[in-house]
């Protein structure tokens, strides 16, 4: 075990070229590469980023079309920084950035749902498709 340092909270992305962002996507059957996964970031509406030193340990994001809506599709964090609160401050930073809409959507698991509702998120019925063929962001040709 290492000595932690402090944990900070970002929201520049031009920030984020210098940090190391390997690891995430545990889990995931067809992970993007680091490559989509920077494109996923820059390309969001906003993102939050938790960096402890030279390294991103976790992540959230949001698209949106800036007026009325947002939606939160990822929350990401490294495995060993899991029940640190770490997911917890990211949620609350995103959801106070996009304080300003309408409303806010996040599809989750059953099991994730308690979390999410500790943060002021409230259960809804929703309908999705999930292609885990595309999961890695990569077109199709």
């Amino acid at each position: 075990m290492y000595a932690r340092l402090m944990i900070e909270y970002i929201y520049n992305l031009a920030e984020m070229e210098t940090k190391d962002i390997y690891g995430f996507f545990v889990g995931w059957r067809n992970p993007p590469n680091n490559e989509t996964f920077l494109k996923i970031l820059k390309n969001s509406y906003r993102v939050v980023c938790a960096v402890e030193g030279d390294k991103l340990i976790g992540f959230t994001n949001a698209i949106s079309d800036a007026v009325l809506s947002a939606y939160i599709p990822l929350l990401e964090f490294l495995p060993e920084y899991q029940g640190g609160g770490i997911g917890k401050r990211l949620v609350k930073l995103m959801l106070e950035s996009l304080s300003d809409l309408y409303v806010i959507d996040l599809l989750c698991d059953q099991s994730l749902l308690t979390f999410y509702e500790k943060l002021g998120m409230k259960p809804s019925t929703g309908v999705l498709i999930r292609n885990y063929d595309n999961q890695n962001g990569v077109l199709n040709s």
